[in-house]
């Protein structure tokens, strides 16, 4: 019971930072609910990650890397 908790729970949470990628491409200014609640809900996760990865330009990989992540714990997990 525990393992399908924690694995809805590594589920949502997943959901939760693919959606701020998506939301990030519609609304880059962060200005709708939406998009504020996704980034305070995903940014605990991601901020260390953006911290320990080396700069890339424009570009950040540290939403990429921690969907990576909770995709393999959700598979190990199942």
């Amino acid at each position: 019971m525990i393992q399908t908790v924690v694995g809805l729970l590594v589920g949502l949470l997943w959901l939760l930072v693919l959606g701020r990628i998506w939301i990030s491409w519609v609304d880059p200014t962060w200005r709708s609910r939406l998009a504020r609640f996704l980034f305070s809900a995903t940014e605990p996760m991601i901020a260390p990650v953006r911290r320990a990865l080396p700069r890339t330009g424009m570009f950040d990989f540290s939403s990429l890397l921690v969907l990576v992540v909770l995709g393999l714990v959700w598979r190990a997990l199942l």
